[in-house]
């Protein structure tokens, strides 16, 4: 059924550089609230790239990005974060020399509606246990992804941005990854999800979207699965 709903997240013609690199050749799409929209593709289709893009963190970009109705593609990060963007990196960004409860009450509140420490405890009760003794980078990798997404609830942000949140993670961690996401979902969160793991994603996922070679070339529901497995075994070799 088609969302006649306007948008949380407009993306258009956007165009991307790094230095003299054009990574981004025209991507268009959109993400209406209370979705999760995963971005599939190879590596070097430019989904991290979009991500990125949306949070004003590359060289250069053009074309528009709307996010609430309101035009981003000429602001500066840190603006775009306070409008109510977070971005969690594949890298996870974890500070080294802060403890489980530094890292989690860093980040600025940007606008109501961040969870507070318990309720992000109760998502990854992994991590209270863990709270005052333990340095970020001492955890084990599933446990700064889990710091790494708890860090930005905290924020307010409406919009979550993750990249790639199950690389290098055991099956264990991954289910409660996934977990994690659907009960953000039920709590009103919008997410665009980066992700490898096209049989996690399609356990989260409400849409899809294909990019190659920094376009989107594909756009599809959940419940068309069944009918795209041609096309995304052409596109993804899943």
């Amino acid at each position: 059924m088609l969302d006649t709903r306007a948008p949380l997240l407009a993306v258009n013609d956007l165009q991307s550089w790094y230095g003299e690199s054009h990574i981004l050749h025209g991507v268009n799409f959109a993400v209406h609230e209370g979705e999760v929209v995963t971005l599939l593709g190879r590596n070097g289709a430019g989904k991290t790239t979009t991500l990125k893009s949306i949070m004003g963190i590359v060289g250069h970009r053009t074309g528009s990005i709307r996010f609430e109705g309101h035009e981003t593609i000429g602001l500066q990060s840190d603006k775009i974060a306070r409008a109510g963007i977070a971005f969690c990196p594949e890298e996870r960004g974890i500070f080294a020399s802060l403890t489980v409860e530094e890292n989690l009450l860093l980040p600025p509140v940007v606008k109501p509606g961040g969870l507070s420490l318990e309720q992000i405890f109760a998502l990854f009760p992994n991590l209270k246990e863990r709270l005052g003794s333990s340095q970020g980078t001492k955890l084990s990798g599933g446990e700064q992804q889990m710091l790494a997404i708890g860090r930005i609830l905290r924020t307010g942000a409406r919009l979550l941005l993750l990249d790639e949140p199950t690389e290098g993670l055991a099956p264990v961690i991954i289910q409660q990854i996934g977990k994690t996401i659907r009960a953000l979902k039920e709590q009103g969160f919008t997410i665009l999800l980066v992700e490898q793991n096209f049989r996690f994603a399609s356990t989260v996922a409400d849409r899809y979207y294909v990019m190659e070679h920094g376009r989107v070339v594909e756009g599809f529901a959940n419940s068309e699965l069944d009918a795209k497995a041609g096309t995304l075994q052409e596109y993804l070799g899943v």
